[in-house]
């Protein structure tokens, strides 16, 4: 281990505390201006839920635009609220929804305190941050299955720091078929196992990642490869949405110097139509891949330390939600369980960072997303410029351009 580990104790009342916390941070979701012009995914969750409740299999009798990991946060709360109209049942399935949705993110916290636990560092601050962070995000957190994508990514680092390595990649294969997203953190604790146990375990992780992975998904691909083709479609060819950085640069562009933009809606989201955007989402992903590719070579050829293992994936997922051309505001949700973790004044300076864009994202998402997303208004862009400015400068901040070269031995 890299650090004298914490009392079990400590660790067990700051978990707990952080977890009460959390909430009375749910609670006050639902009160106050937070309950103004509030924009829902939980309809479009409660229809898949309510299909399935009916018998029908996903991708074959009806379209759905998620990973086959993400179903059963739609089929439980679907199948506690049967039994009636859309209209009729939809206050039990935002109910049953948002009860699993709480339980997702105290994992997260649970997870990121046996972490904290390995690595040292700062105990009680990232623990109560995480927990009242919803707060500066706003009620984006009660409405979208974010949350079990990251409690189970929290949940598989926080495996592998402790030396639970198979069980940490089971979870992670797990997190990745549920949201692609955790998939970006594979290649490093790949890294991270070949450098402590060898390569015969890093491949054999490696192998139960993909294998979980492909457990979930192949059966839905075998009933319905048409289906499971067109979910995966519809996410890679999505164009320039109106929030990602490339977008922000347009806004500004058209407000200030008359730039000609379109908008336009289309695969759930309102996007930017044009020559300009499509090249932009295409340098986008390249500039996504491209840092992403960095962040992993980079550690790989450093020290295997759990500290050095948690700011890599720490930055890996802020690259990958800063660069790409998709940036929905439920993606600062994965930022949540991880930025904080990093350790010493980097640390506390990322977590800052992260609660700016927190604030900011809330400015416009959902009180004025339309005027953004529909007028472009001219404040507004600057608004949303700033923030993906700040999320950049986070991704900048964790890269690992100081890490110390070296190796460890595998017993390290």
């Amino acid at each position: 281990m890299d650090d004298k580990r914490r009392p079990d104790s400590e660790v067990a009342l700051a978990a707990l505390v952080a977890v009460l916390v959390f909430a009375g941070t749910w609670t006050a979701l639902h009160h106050g201006f937070y309950t103004h012009r509030q924009i829902i995914d939980t309809p479009v969750y409660q229809h898949y839920g309510n299909e399935i409740a009916d018998g029908k299999v996903p991708y074959r009798d009806f379209e759905l635009e998620y990973p086959p990991g993400a179903l059963p946060m739609f089929a439980l709360p679907g199948l506690v609220s049967h039994g009636g109209h859309d209209q009729d049942v939809k206050p039990a399935f935002s109910r049953t929804f948002e009860a699993v949705m709480w339980m997702c993110g105290a994992i997260a916290l649970t997870s990121m305190a046996l972490t904290l636990r390995v690595i040292g560092g700062a105990l009680w601050a990232p623990l109560l941050f995480a927990a009242l962070a919803p707060l500066a995000l706003g009620t984006v957190i009660l409405s979208r299955f974010d949350l079990w994508p990251a409690a189970l990514a929290s949940a598989g680092l926080a495996a592998i720091v402790s030396a639970r390595l198979r069980l940490g990649h089971v979870l992670l294969g797990l997190a990745t078929a549920a949201k692609f997203y955790p998939g970006v953190l594979v290649p490093l604790t790949v890294a991270y196992v070949w450098k402590r146990r060898g390569r015969r375990e890093a491949l054999f992780c490696a192998g139960l990642t993909l294998g979980v992975f492909a457990l979930v998904v192949v059966p839905f691909l075998a009933i319905a490869p048409h289906g499971v083709w067109h979910s995966l479609t519809v996410q890679l060819g999505r164009p320039l949405q109106v929030e990602s950085l490339g977008a922000a640069f347009l806004l500004v562009a058209h407000n200030v110097f008359g730039f000609a933009l379109t908008g336009e809606t289309s695969h759930g989201s309102q996007n930017v139509a044009g020559g300009a955007a499509h090249t932009l989402a295409v340098v986008s992903s390249v500039v996504q891949a491209a840092v992403l590719v960095w962040i992993w070579w980079a550690f790989a050829r450093r020290p295997a330390t759990a500290a050095a293992l948690v700011r890599a994936s720490a930055a890996a997922v802020c690259a990958f939600v800063a660069f790409g051309k998709v940036l929905s505001p439920q993606f600062l949700i994965w930022l949540i369980p991880v930025v904080p973790l990093v350790r010493g004044r980097r640390g506390l300076w990322a977590s800052l960072l992260l609660l700016a864009a927190l604030v900011l994202t809330q400015i416009w998402f959902p009180f004025r997303y339309f005027r953004l997303a529909l007028d472009f208004e001219a404040g507004l862009s600057w608004v949303l410029l700033a923030r993906n400015l700040v999320l950049v400068s986070l991704a900048l901040l964790l890269l690992p351009h100081k890490w110390p070269r070296g190796t460890v031995s595998a017993t390290a």
